[in-house]
């Protein structure tokens, strides 16, 4: 996903990977990226919060991607990244 200088960034960290949220990603792209280890035949490694940092403050990232605090956080992150033109 590329940015500019002036776009917006939300960040994570999740399963231990630091991962970037930039530009007007979809919310199927924000999905895949915030939960990238569901698909990979990673196991969930529940030792560390995995976490995403927005301007309105630090969310927990649920373990499975279709619990509706998992579609609430897309929608937020989305609202975020993508504001009303």
């Amino acid at each position: 996903m590329a940015a500019d200088a002036n776009s917006a960034r939300i960040t994570g960290k999740v399963q231990g990977r630091d991962i970037v949220l930039s530009g007007r990603p979809s919310k199927d792209e924000i999905r895949d990226t915030v939960w990238w280890w569901q698909g990979d035949g990673h196991e969930y490694d529940d030792s560390c919060t995995d976490v995403i940092a927005t301007l309105g403050g630090y969310y927990q990232v649920p373990r499975d991607s279709r619990t509706p605090e998992a579609v609430d956080l897309v929608n937020l992150v989305h609202t975020e990244l993508s504001p009303a033109d």
